[in-house]
């Protein structure tokens, strides 16, 4: 299980044109595509954005595995107008507070999307990554300009990586590679989790036996509650949600089908790499498909 927050850099440089059209908007786009594919690949996981600007940071979303939930902030982000400096420092510090309590059998995770050459930071941000060192959350780093020290000390530091794009598609191919939850340490804590696997209860219009109810899942949304018939009930408390994954709100339960659970456990066994044997070497039959 992955815990990430994204941090965007959202500066005025940020609005220069070298990307197309410009750096925010090309960013906010393949975010998006990051998104969806971050969720499909470890669908039991979270995520969470911040943006920094004006020396300040605060958060677009909070940690959760709604992939919807993000691509509707980084859709209203694009309206967002580029000013003043970033702040690594409040950003990181913005996110540790909430990874720091992540439980120890997750990964803990941070990507910078950074396009200043500079940050403006209040306090001395080496004493910052030696705690985030301790805390074992990974830092990792996407320049949109050049190399800046303190993001290959802070990169290097927290076991993260730190790369420089060369162009668009080297950016997407750099956000890519996040895309696959990181390698876990010996030291990584091992516990078991309780988890629900909910079946999905069809009810028709025509059933006079049914009676339609809310979703927990609408708590979170802006659109006003609806009643819906049938849905995934928890196997514990029986709170009805419309989709999966989700943590149940009211005992806690993590519900998820096994197609989710298959998805996230295929990163734990991944295959061997092939050896390429010289057709002479070849020993057997042979058949052209």
């Amino acid at each position: 299980m992955r815990h990430m927050y994204i941090v965007l850099d959202a500066s005025r440089t940020m609005e220069d044109q070298d990307l197309k059209p410009n750096r925010l908007t090309s960013t906010l786009k393949l975010l998006e595509f990051f998104v969806e594919e971050y969720f499909d690949q470890n669908p039991i996981s979270q995520l969470g954005i911040i943006a920094t600007k004006n020396k300040r940071a605060e958060k677009l979303t909070d940690l959760a595995g709604n992939p919807k939930k993000h691509i509707e902030a980084l859709k209203r982000a694009v309206d967002t107008t580029c000013s003043g400096e970033p702040s690594l420092y409040n950003s990181l510090s913005l996110a540790m507070q909430n990874l720091k309590h992540m439980p120890g059998h997750t990964s803990r995770e941070v990507l910078v999307i950074f396009s200043s050459l500079t940050t403006c930071d209040p306090a001395n941000i080496y004493d910052l990554i030696k705690t985030l060192k301790s805390t074992k959350i990974r830092v990792s780093i996407i320049g949109l300009s050049a190399e800046v020290r303190v993001c290959t000390v802070l990169a290097r530091e927290t076991g993260g990586t730190y790369h420089v794009i060369l162009d668009e598609s080297h950016f997407k191919e750099l956000l890519m590679y996040h895309v696959k939850p990181p390698p876990a340490s010996s030291s990584s804590e091992c516990s078991l989790i309780r988890m629900g696997f909910p079946q999905h209860t069809l009810v028709s219009i025509s059933d006079q036996d049914s009676k339609p109810s809310f979703s927990m899942a609408h708590l979170d949304s802006t659109v006003g509650p609806g009643l819906t018939l049938g849905g995934y009930y928890c196997p514990q408390c029986k709170a009805k949600y419309s989709e999966l994954p989700v943590e149940c709100k009211v005992c806690g339960l993590t519900l998820v089908s096994a197609p989710h659970l298959a998805r996230s456990f295929h990163h734990l066994f991944p295959l061997d790499a092939f050896k390429e044997i010289p057709l002479e070497e070849h020993q057997g039959e042979r058949y052209l498909f």
